[in-house]
């Protein structure tokens, strides 16, 4: 698949790059993503919920009421679930949200998700992405000239670049990684994906 390489004011270049089919150019696999993006999500929840339960609630443990002659329902402590201040009845426990996933199924998801945007045109590769300083006003101005202005980015660049990842850190719907760190919920996440010329290489050897 060839794509024609823009620069960094939105035109067009005399410059052209092949994308791997096998990567960029594949049936996609939905089931994959759904597993991917679920394991990815599963992962950021810190699973640090709790409530406390019967056994942890401070109160006397003396029967409330007698057993008998009440002409009401018995009753044996002012901690149960079923009274005001009580413990809560089957409460959320800490937990590990996180679960395997094979690491072919992973690469696979990832594939999908970059022949989808590929697809669908919404695959921006430039030849350089790179700021002379952490500025948020020059990266502003880099998406206003690449005509990306309220649209969810994702910036993937070659090797880490603080001048870039800093400059954007501020900017609500841009995201910078690096080829080696991109996952597949970013990629479907994001309206256009922007690629520097550099990340191509770094991501068809992970994926190939």
């Amino acid at each position: 698949m060839e794509v024609k390489v823009i620069n960094a004011k939105g035109n067009a270049t005399s410059k052209s790059v092949n994308l791997s089919d096998s990567v960029f150019g594949i049936e996609p696999n939905d089931h994959a993503i759904y597993l991917d993006v679920k394991q990815h999500l599963a992962n950021r929840r810190q699973g640090t919920h709790k409530a406390k339960e019967r056994n942890e609630i401070a109160g006397s443990t003396r029967k409330i009421k007698k057993q008998k002659g009440t002409g009401g329902a018995r009753a044996g402590s002012i901690k149960s679930g079923t009274r005001v201040g009580g413990g809560r009845i089957f409460g959320p426990r800490p937990r590990n949200y996180s679960f395997k996933l094979n690491v072919k199924v992973k690469r696979l998801a990832r594939k999908s998700a970059f022949s989808y945007k590929a697809k669908s045109d919404d695959l921006i590769v430039i030849d350089d992405l790179n700021l002379n300083a952490i500025k948020t006003k020059d990266f502003v101005a880099l998406i206003k000239d690449l005509k990306l202005e309220g649209t969810k980015v994702l910036m993937i660049l070659g090797e880490k670049n603080d001048n870039v990842y800093l400059s954007s850190r501020n900017l609500k719907k841009v995201k910078v990684v690096t080829a080696d760190s991109v996952n597949t919920f970013d990629v479907l996440h994001a309206g256009k994906v922007v690629m520097a010329q550099s990340s191509i290489e770094t991501i068809e050897k992970i994926l190939n």
